[in-house]
């Protein structure tokens, strides 16, 4: 669960995490990011137990690395979704008896015949990118991880139990994390556009920061 918290993976996260339109989505995704991370892990280490080798270093290496240039995308995205979906809150009433209630749409696409201006559609492909960002984390952490097993555990059989129960820890800590991530990110509503998007653009600079920092000390240094 602790290694969840690690910044690359938090970064990744909630990145993701300002595409989703709900609290339990955000969560879900997380437990997805869980579930791909755990694949990653189990599929290398299965691998290389049984066969008692080693992830070699130069592959390791260029994993974190590819890390890096995943995370300056994911960081890319979420500024080009703020800029381009233009998405912003007000108050309406839907008739003069109706209370008035907070309101989000975005502009995106206006000036192209449609139904509506705020008609919005979800993102189905998200899910599957989470899972294959958490994939891409797990390949690369796979060589800390199996060394560490291969240093500890002399029974491959019980190498692949710590390495199942790591993934479900990572599992459970990276959905409660989301959890964490997802109230500013979904309640921001309250304190108007500014709150909304300047959480995005937070976001989305930070993934971008810690991305070219990975890149920077893993390969151009």
């Amino acid at each position: 669960m602790r290694h969840a918290l690690e910044a690359d993976h938090v970064a990744a996260v909630a990145s993701l995490a300002t595409g989703s339109k709900t609290v339990a989505q955000t969560i879900v995704h997380g437990a997805v990011w869980g579930l791909g991370h755990t694949l990653a892990l189990l599929g290398v280490g299965t691998i290389v137990i049984f066969m008692n080798s080693a992830v070699p270093d130069q592959l390791a290496h260029w994993l974190e690395f590819t890390v890096g240039v995943m995370l300056v995308l994911l960081g890319v995205d979420v500024i080009r979704r703020l800029v381009k979906d233009r998405i912003h809150f007000h108050f309406h009433k839907h008739d003069p008896e109706s209370r008035p209630h907070i309101h989000a749409h975005s502009h995106r696409g206006e000036g192209v015949h449609q139904a509506s201006p705020h008609d919005h559609k979800h993102s189905k492909g998200l899910t599957a990118r989470v899972l294959a960002v958490g994939i891409m984390h797990g390949l690369a952490g796979s060589a800390a991880l199996v060394l560490l097993v291969a240093g500890t555990i002399d029974d491959p059989f019980t190498g692949l139990l710590y390495i199942i129960l790591f993934g479900f820890g990572s599992i459970i800590g990276m959905a409660a994390l989301s959890a964490v991530i997802a109230v500013p990110l979904r309640y921001s509503a309250t304190s108007m556009t500014w709150a909304y998007n300047g959480l995005q653009a937070t976001v989305g600079v930070a993934t971008i920061s810690l991305g070219a920092y990975t890149m920077y000390s893993l390969g151009l240094a």
